[in-house]
Parts: structure tokens; sequence; C-alpha cells
């Protein structure tokens, strides 16, 4: 979530500059003027769009993927997308659609859709592609020296400014701060929030035991905390407190403390159990903190940005700037630590602070240990197609 304005200064450069050529007022005379040369102007390459139209045979896998298992995920989405004119058609058609098999289902995209191949600003297709996950922790509704770590719901006193009516290219970003006298400043980062300085008592939602996997599931977004009774409770993203986020791997691998290799989520656990002294320090390197709320504990999975429950395996968090929220996408990416083909359909279901940029994917694996350890592994090279609907007006 980073937001950058620099207009102000950008007027005051220019003001400067035509201010300083209204200035010189000597001419020189006509015979010191040296001839006009024209110089060669090299061809301008034309910019590579951003969805580039496509054909089903260039998607690598189409055929030999079961589409099955992503199709109650089209259906579900279709539920928040029905009542925009672009998706009211084809999502009729589907929901209207009764027992078709694999073969009939890719038979429903490719009489409806149209596949687009996602391209980076540069022109290039292939970007990065992580993986999540929703992890389970322990905790208590009470505080105690076992657990300590709390869970904060959203504070009263931060504001979110939004400036998109004003200035229209800022439309989906939006300031978080607070007001400090008649001025609003930034909100308060992770350190000013672990040494007490918001006004966070009585946010609590619940307290867990360990520091390094509270982080963690800032990082995710949702997750499920065991209490002591035995219940499980839901807790899902509600908000962030404005500031980037900042990968703590990162820190420790330019630090020298572990191998690029092991900047994976289970190497910077292995790392927080032997260093504990050293984890807060570590963390704070993150200003960003992420705030909850409870969720309902019925559901299937974890919401997404669209307001439905995730689909493991069959779910992915994109920049909504770069693919409409709620699109099919076919991802052909590689299994993590692996260069074994993973080629599948997909719904472009939620959105994250660090998926930012044109070919850029995260891949929601599930719930629990084993997904969490194939979600930690991925860093994988990956393209991305969008399928359309045919009448979709695509830019």
């Amino acid at each position: 979530m980073k937001h950058q304005i620099g207009t102000t200064a950008s007027l005051l450069t220019l003001l400067a500059l035509v201010l300083g050529m209204g200035a010189c007022t000597t001419l020189p005379k006509p015979d010191a003027i040296p001839p006009v040369v024209t110089p060669a102007i090299p061809p301008v390459k034309p910019a590579t769009p951003s969805l580039q139209a496509s054909n089903w045979g260039a998607l690598p896998g189409w055929q030999d993927d079961n589409p099955a298992p992503a199709w109650e995920a089209f259906l579900q989405g279709c539920n928040g997308l029905k009542n925009q004119l672009q998706w009211q058609q084809v999502c009729k058609k589907g929901l209207s659609l009764q027992q078709a098999d694999a073969s009939g289902l890719r038979e429903f995209f490719e009489q409806n859709f149209i596949p687009y191949q996602l391209n980076n600003p540069d022109g290039t297709s292939s970007g990065l592609i992580t993986g999540y996950y929703e992890p389970l922790l322990k905790g208590s509704l009470t505080h105690s020296s076992k657990y300590r770590y709390p869970l904060y719901a959203a504070p009263e006193d931060m504001l979110t400014i939004d400036l998109s009516s004003v200035y229209p290219e800022l439309k989906g970003m939006r300031l978080r701060g607070r007001l400090q006298g008649n001025k609003v400043i930034p909100y308060f980062s992770r350190t000013d929030i672990e040494n007490g300085l918001a006004p966070l008592k009585g946010k609590e939602i619940v307290w867990v035991d360990n520091a390094i996997d509270l982080f963690f599931l800032q990082v995710q977004g949702s997750g499920r905390i065991k209490l002591e009774n035995g219940d499980t409770i839901r807790v899902g993203y509600h908000d962030q407190n404005g500031y980037p986020y900042k990968s703590i791997g990162k820190v420790l691998v330019e630090r020298g403390d572990i191998p690029l290799e092991k900047a994976s989520l289970q190497g910077i656990k292995d790392w927080a159990r032997k260093y504990p002294g050293k984890v807060a320090e570590l963390l704070n390197n993150n200003p960003s903190y992420v705030f909850f709320r409870e969720m309902p504990n019925n559901q299937n999975g974890p919401l997404g940005a669209l307001g439905i429950p995730l689909t493991a395996g069959r779910s992915l968090a994109v920049d909504p700037r770069a693919i409409p929220l709620g699109a099919p996408v076919f991802l052909a990416t590689t299994w993590p630590n692996s260069d074994k083909p993973l080629n599948r359909l997909m719904l472009a279901q939620d959105t994250g602070g660090a998926i930012k940029g044109g070919v850029r994917g995260d891949f929601y694996w599930g719930f629990g240990n084993d997904a969490g350890a194939l979600a930690g592994g991925m860093r994988q090279k990956g393209q991305i197609w969008v399928l359309l609907p045919k009448d979709y007006p695509v830019p």
C-alpha cells in the first residue's frame, strides 16, 4: 500500500523554470544564430498492451486441466459480479449450466470468454507468483504470561483519506493517518504500536503465544485461533496502518543472518526459534501493521476481497488495477521449489498489500501446516491469462 503524492513539488519546480526562462531577455544577434539541425528521431516502439488478446491454444496445459474444482468458485464469484453489466450475461449462462463434465466446462469458457495474456509495463509476460494460506495459532481470550501477544481490532482514531475525487490517478489508493491538532499526520508505525503509543487498549480480540506466528498471520491476512477451552475462532483482515510492507526475510539475508535459500516462512521461523531475543527488533523493521476482526466460523474458507470464501488451490490474489476482481484467470507456473508445471484455471478473488504490478499473483493454498509448507516455499515465475467475457470493454 504505497502512496506517493509529489504534485506540489513538481508544480513549484515547473514554476521556477518558467520564471527563470522569462528572466532571460537578452537575445542573440541574427547573424549569431546557428543553422537549425533537425536531429534524427528514433522510431517509437509501440507500447505492449497490458492485456493482449490471445487464443486458447496459447494456454499451456489448458486441455489437461480439469476446470471442475474452479467451477464452484466461479459461480460464487458470479454472486458478487452478476449486477455488473459486463458480467450479467455470462454469469446467467454459468448459473444455468447443469452437470457439465470437464470437457463441457472448458467448452463453456471457450464459447463465452476471450483469453488475454497479461503483460508487464515493460512488455514482458513473466512475473512473480508467491503463495499464502490460512494458519492456525494458539490463543486465549485472556491475557497471561503465556498468551501475551494481542490481535487488535482497527483503532477508532485512524483516519482513511481518499483523494481520488480530486486526483483520479489515485483511484484505489487510500492514505491512513491521525489528527495532531489540526494536522493529519501518518498513523503509528509497528514500533509505535508495540511500544504502546497507539490508543488500542480495549481493542484486543484475542491473545496468542507466539510473536512470529502473529506476524505471519498479519502477512496472510486471515487465520484461525484455537483457544485454551478447545473452541476455534476465525479472524480476517480489517485494516492496515498505511505503511508499506517490508520483507523481514530480505532484512535477514542482507544482514547475513540467513542465506537466500532459507528466506522462506519456515526458514524465518527456524531463525526466530534460535534467536528469540532478537525477534522484536527484526519485526520492527517492517513498519506495516494489520488490524483484524472476528469472522463467521461456519464458512469453508476465509473471505477474500470479493466478500466470498476463498477456494484452496483455485483462488488467486492479484492487483485489481491489472486484473478485474472476480475474473477467471489461467495461471502457468511451477510447483513450489520445483520445475514441475502447475497450470490451472483460477479465480482472481483476493488482493494483498505486496501484490502490486502487472504479472504478479499470490496463490491461496488453503488451511493448515501442509498448505503453509507449500505457501512458504512458493516463489516461482509464471504467466497469467485473464479470461474476459466477449463483450467486455478491454482498454
